[in-house]
């Protein structure tokens, strides 16, 4: 039994890990973190856990364990992180400390400097069906974005195909748990309820990221204008991907491409109709895609707190510990 520590255990994804490990057949959480909840119930603060979760928080985490999720917002990680890894502890962080390995991208992006740099370049982008192999040799895992599992999955086929150039529009729309427990007046309902927002119009930090995992899988250097939109609805993705083809493809071709890429995997589909619903409560991604000539639109559906953050983790956790890489997230979505 692998034990399973959460550094910031009272957030979105830190409940949604606690939801999925506290029934995980080969691991025990053995610690939850939180500073401003130490000495109080797990429960208490996340009654959905009660009878599953018997912990108090702590402020800090005691380095007995085998992996470490850090569940905290960026620039906090970096902090975090170096003291486990010291201690031989595997780390997966759940914010964007990671995830660019260019320390200047990373600075532009996020407004301040990167304070582990050692680490950072060791550090394995944790998107299994792209560096399954890599996470496996992995001591420290960056966990994908979650518009940027849903963009990449379904960008990264044709552009790996060669068929596509390399200019990319995406638009996406997420659900409200996307935004993080600490309300603001966009999340209020009055204004959020019965609208559509679009937001971070080609400022959001999921776009590097996106340009560099579809560049570094497809050896181009794509340009993406990204749009993100609030949905009125608590989970859920939808990226949408227009590219434009070097030259007419047939519908069936292209296809072809994906199921060719996602046929083996356990958690990404191809499928004719995306649904948000089918995904929702799950770890699985539906991907999809329509041909007009020589433009296509690429769809990537999933749960924004499963497979687009916490599902992916626990995923990348079992590569790194050796276990089956569907254990504990093995469930279809509600469907309705």
């Amino acid at each position: 039994m692998k034990k399973i520590g959460i550094i910031g255990g009272t957030g979105y994804t830190g409940g949604e890990l606690a939801r999925l490990l506290c029934v995980h057949p080969d691991v025990k959480i053995v610690g939850m973190t939180s500073r401003q909840s130490a000495g109080k119930k797990v429960s208490e603060m996340l009654p959905f856990l009660k009878g599953y979760v018997d912990l108090e928080y702590t402020e800090s985490l005691n380095t007995d364990v085998d992996l470490a999720f850090v569940a905290t917002p960026h620039g906090v990680a970096m902090k975090e992180t170096p003291k486990l890894l010291e201690s031989g502890v595997k780390v997966i962080d759940m914010s964007g400390d990671y995830r660019l390995h260019d320390p200047a991208v990373y600075e532009k992006w996020y407004g301040h400097e990167h304070t582990d740099l050692e680490n950072l370049k060791d550090s394995v982008y944790g998107l299994p069906e792209l560096y399954r192999k890599d996470i496996k040799k992995a001591n420290i895992v960056a966990n994908p974005g979650c518009y940027a599992t849903a963009s990449i999955l379904a960008m990264v086929p044709l552009m790996k195909s060669g068929l596509a150039h390399d200019d990319i529009i995406v638009d996406g729309k997420s659900g409200t748990s996307g935004a993080g427990m600490v309300p603001s007046p966009r999340l209020h309902h009055p204004f959020c309820g019965e609208s559509v927002i679009p937001y971070g119009v080609g400022t959001h930090r999921h776009t590097p990221e996106m340009e560099t995992i579809v560049g570094d899988v497809s050896k181009t250097k794509p340009k993406i204008l990204f749009t993100p939109n609030l949905l009125p609805i608590v989970r859920g993705i939808l990226s949408t991907c227009y590219m434009d083809l070097k030259e007419e493809v047939s519908a069936e071709k292209v296809q072809e491409i994906y199921k060719g890429q996602y046929d083996k995997e356990k958690f990404v589909h191809f499928v004719e109709e995306p649904s948000l619903r089918a995904t929702v409560g799950s770890n699985h991604c539906q991907v999809s895609v329509r041909t007009f000539g020589n433009k296509v639109a690429a769809f990537g559906v999933l749960d924004n707190l499963v497979k687009g953050a916490s599902g992916q983790a626990v995923q990348c956790a079992n590569i790194m510990l050796g276990l089956k890489e569907e254990a504990g997230l093995n469930m279809p979505g509600l469907g309705v």
